[in-house]
């Protein structure tokens, strides 16, 4: 019950927005500086923002049962190729969900770009999201320079020459 209640509240806001309609990013006011994470994926391997300073990422936070989440996927998974080239990284941190779910999508969706798992959300409730999925650019020196409320197609080249700039 608290999860369906927890998917309908964090979903509502973007449940009718797609893609192709807001290919947008927000720029943040004031760029303050993202909120760290220490964080584990699937396999166990350690995942800290920290780790990425000194290159642009756009961070995606994400739940399995969230289907816009699940249809922005594939094109996170293209600007992460299309990207990594550039020195920019993708990171998709999974809010709620265990390695079990996470597989299991996984099977169905194949991404090879960190998943660090938010198994309690207090990574989330560090970043001022109001639904999922929620996007933020953040720049070399870790300020949060855009955010993206809702599913984007990620592979869009106005998107990636957007990040692409930050270099």
């Amino acid at each position: 019950m608290l999860l369906s209640l927890t998917a309908m509240l964090l979903t509502a806001p973007f449940g009718g927005l797609l893609a192709k309609d807001n290919q947008t990013l927000t720029p943040v006011p004031d760029q303050p500086m993202a909120p760290a994470f220490d964080l584990k994926d699937p396999e166990q391997r350690p995942q800290r923002l920290a780790d990425y300073r000194g290159k642009p990422v756009i961070l995606n936070f994400w739940a399995t049962w969230c289907p816009p989440c699940r249809a922005e996927m594939p094109s996170m998974q293209r600007a992460h190729e299309a990207l990594s080239a550039d020195g920019v990284a993708v990171i998709a941190v999974n809010v709620g969900d265990d390695a079990q779910a996470i597989g299991e999508f996984l099977e169905e969706t194949p991404v090879d770009f960190p998943l660090p798992m938010d198994r309690d959300s207090k990574v989330a409730q560090s970043y001022p999201l109001r639904g999922l999925p929620t996007t933020y650019v953040i720049d070399p020196q870790g300020r949060l320079v855009y955010s993206a409320a809702g599913e984007r197609a990620w592979d869009d080249p106005k998107l990636l020459d957007q990040v692409r700039a930050l270099k």
